[in-house]
């Protein structure tokens, strides 16, 4: 009886150490947090993401607050906002989902959550494996903090915290909060991820014949009366030509307003059979870009492809909530079936990315409709080519570029590129003043009398300040009537391509990456206020 004592005490001893040893530190942080409910009448909480005590987020933000959600779900002692519902209200009150601890806030999203307390909190690094997690329950009508705890947990992401910039997203006295203003404009950021391993030709060529055409869409967005600036990055990925070290990942291009700089890139890119990491690509792209961090900015990412989602060594899932908890929307592209999407994860990432899964049929053949103003407006945008001056080697290379674009856009005239192509020469977003005297002189940047002559074409060094002068006014005055004309011409465009595609009865539902794009753009541009034509 004795030694059967024993053995129990030993097997007791041991399971409680075992157990003492492999309890999940979050999950005891979590019920010491929920105790504070105990007398609360109303039980409901909001479970916000922890930055850095400077205020920066990491990956670590989302993910430490993802898992307290789910022990907290898990007690059934109180009850838990859903996290689309909270970032949904952040968005509306123009807040990340971070560190909001002064009162007049917390009572704001008391009210319009229905919510009693609000967790928040800070990570801190105190190794390169382990972080401390100091949270703390705070009631929503009073400020007050209800109950505080603070756990050590492993590390399980790699990304370095960034800081935020002119947004509610630390402890803070005041409640306002700085709207996005880039150069005076909204802002828009989109990041396209292409797949060009073997066999996906007909996504490189979709994306390249219809560029101009999505581009032209996010130009004509309004917000606040303005249109955005819009900055564009890609990448390519899957091609064997590229590092193995790297992942078969290359950043083709970071985020740039020279959208004939994203057209020449695209027009470059050439398949070969490899490895598709979607992980790492997204992860390269959530880390190698300069996303804004505005609440109020649209960032976006698109990723295309047709292998399984889930190759390679980095987990998706990371990366994606990683992108999230920067408030980038990551939306997939599957070429092939929707089911076969489906089965290979690519819904599961749009899903973890708050974006939207779409299939694609990258072998259809994209054709537009013809207006009787096509080819009017094609011949002024390229008219609009005779009032740029090229400044410089540069800006003579430049110039080469821009009629070579006009040429590769002309390759796909079946689908429409070079009228989209000159439509986007009349907006706002099109701008060569990195090379263009006329663009420079316009804007102020450069005045005449500190041009310097031998960076002019031959033709023009010989004139006088006041003849060089007289010059550049009139093609302002040129460029702005061309694109005048271009922009009455592309109304009257619109309304009739608008009545032929109701006219147009579709046999099919196939969708191309226009499509796809466009329909995604639409919805998730509108809930940052942003406007689009009918």
């Amino acid at each position: 009886m004795r030694l059967f004592k024993i053995f129990f005490l030993i097997i007791f001893t041991f399971l409680f150490f075992f157990n003492t040893i492999n309890a999940d530190p979050l999950k005891d942080l979590s019920r010491k947090l929920e105790k504070s409910f105990s007398d609360q009448p109303n039980k409901k909480v909001a479970v916000l993401s922890l930055p850095y005590p400077d205020g920066a987020l990491s990956s670590g933000s989302t993910i430490v607050q993802e898992r307290l959600t789910t022990f907290l779900v898990e007690s059934k002692k109180v009850e838990v906002i859903e996290r689309n519902l909270l970032k949904k209200v952040l968005e509306e009150m123009k807040l990340e989902m971070s560190g909001i601890t002064d009162i007049k806030t917390t009572q704001e999203i008391g009210k319009l959550l229905g919510v009693n307390a609000i967790i928040t909190g800070t990570l801190n690094d105190i190794s390169s494996s382990k972080t401390e997690v100091n949270a703390r329950v705070i009631q929503t009508e009073t400020g007050k903090i209800l109950a505080a705890g603070q756990a050590v947990i492993k590390k399980t992401w790699t990304d370095a915290p960034v800081k935020p910039s002119g947004t509610t997203t630390v402890p803070t006295t005041s409640t306002t909060t700085t709207p996005n203003n880039f150069l005076g404009k909204p802002l828009v950021q989109i990041a396209i991820l292409l797949d060009t391993s073997n066999s996906m030709d007909g996504l490189i060529n979709q994306t390249k014949s219809q560029l101009w055409k999505i581009v032209n869409e996010l130009s004509s967005a309004e917000k606040g009366g303005d249109n955005p600036i819009l900055q564009v990055a890609l990448y390519e990925y899957g091609n064997a030509g590229l590092s193995a070290g790297e992942g078969y990942i290359r950043q083709v291009l970071p985020f740039t307003t020279d959208l004939d700089k994203i057209s020449e890139s695209l027009f470059a890119l050439k398949t070969n059979g490899g490895q598709e990491y979607c992980g790492a690509v997204i992860r390269d792209a959530v880390n190698g870009l300069k996303w804004d961090n505005h609440s109020d900015v649209y960032k976006s990412i698109f990723i295309a492809g047709n292998e399984p989602f889930t190759q390679g060594t980095v987990d998706f899932r990371e990366s994606v909530t990683s992108a999230a908890g920067k408030g980038i929307i990551v939306n997939t592209i599957f070429c092939g079936r929707y089911q076969e999407g489906i089965a290979t994860q690519w819904k599961a990432g749009a899903e973890t990315g708050n974006g939207e899964y779409m299939n694609i049929d990258q072998e259809a053949q994209i054709v537009s409709i013809k207006a009787p103003q096509d080819d009017e407006i094609q011949k002024l945008g390229k008219e609009i080519n005779k009032t740029n001056i090229p400044y410089g080697t540069e800006g003579q290379k430049a110039k080469e570029m821009q009629v070579t674009q006009d040429r590769m856009a002309e390759s796909y005239a079946g689908a429409g590129a070079p009228t989209q192509r000159a439509l986007f020469k009349a907006s706002s977003q099109y701008s060569n003043a990195s090379w263009d005297v006329v663009s420079e002189v316009e804007s102020k940047r450069l005045k005449v009398e500190d041009i310097k002559k031998e960076d002019l074409p031959k033709e023009l060094q010989s004139m006088t300040r006041k003849e060089l002068s007289d010059y550049i006014q009139k093609k302002i005055i040129e460029k702005k009537e061309i694109q005048k004309k271009i922009t009455e011409l592309s109304e009257a465009r619109r309304k009739y391509i608008t009545q032929k595609e109701k006219e147009t009865v579709k046999g099919n539902n196939t969708q191309t990456l226009d499509q796809a794009m466009l329909k995604a753009i639409h919805t998730q541009a509108a809930k940052k206020d942003f406007k689009f034509k009918d």
